[in-house]
């Protein structure tokens, strides 16, 4: 008699029939195609994607990869001294030249582009090079096509201390109407060509940009004619962000 030896793939299957979670409901979550997922039940989850699943579930990383303790997180509160959600994983290094994951998207930066010669100015054009891996999942959970997905580096110090200079943001620039803008929250902005994230707000004269530090940055009103003379466009709003710690 043979003892069927189970997986990682096994046990998603078992959680997700036990739970009640639909295979397309579960494929969907997981950012990853019917096929792959079928594939991961028939074969086990691919190593480098273990931990995002079980994040991604709230499932016990050690009961994942190989059925020890409980499924769930929750259920092992205070019993370990480790991490939740399993050991540290090593991470992986990748570039521009390393293939994308089918659940993932490549989102391209932003940047200031110098007229020709003669023509004066700058506009904001796609970088031709840099971009950023994106899980396709984490897009959809905040409401962003992977087409409207943008990122910008931040300059300066005026949005200190939530955005230091050198923090990369994400833009949905699907959102780019000041008739939508949300008091308060941070938008992408071309103002004559210069990349600039600030918090805007609508006044009835036109908008308002508003730095966190405004000590050394004082709110910036503009009319509806300002607007127009000034070439002030709402690229979008920020849906993520994320810099290095500095001491």
């Amino acid at each position: 008699m043979f003892m069927t030896i189970e997986h990682s793939g096994d046990r998603l299957r078992q959680y997700a029939s036990q739970n009640g979670l639909a295979p397309s409901w579960l494929a969907e979550r997981l950012g990853i195609s019917a096929q792959s997922l079928n594939n991961w039940f028939g074969r086990g989850i691919p190593k480098k994607d273990l931990y995002r699943v079980s994040r991604e579930l709230s499932l016990s990383f050690d009961w994942l990869e190989s059925g020890d303790g409980s499924p769930l997180i929750a259920d092992l509160a205070g019993t370990r001294d480790r991490d939740a959600a399993g050991e540290l994983l090593d991470i992986d290094a990748w570039d521009e030249n390393s293939p994308l994951n089918e659940n993932e998207v490549w989102v391209p930066f932003l940047e200031e582009v110098e007229l020709h010669a003669g023509e004066g100015g700058f506009v904001v054009e796609e970088s031709p090079t840099d971009k950023l891996r994106f899980f396709k999942a984490d897009l959809r959970r905040n409401g962003v096509q992977a087409q409207d997905a943008k990122c910008v580096t931040v300059v300066g110090n005026s949005m200190v201390p939530v955005l230091r200079a050198g923090a990369t943001v994400g833009v949905n620039v699907a959102k780019n109407s000041i008739r939508d803008l949300v008091d308060g929250e941070m938008y992408a902005i071309s103002h004559s060509g210069q990349l600039r994230v600030k918090q805007v707000y609508r006044i009835p004269s036109g908008i308002r940009f508003r730095s966190y530090n405004r000590d050394e940055h004082p709110d910036e009103d503009y009319t509806f004619a300002d607007i127009q003379e000034q070439q002030i466009r709402i690229i979008g709003h920020v849906f993520w962000w994320a810099m290095y710690s500095r001491t």
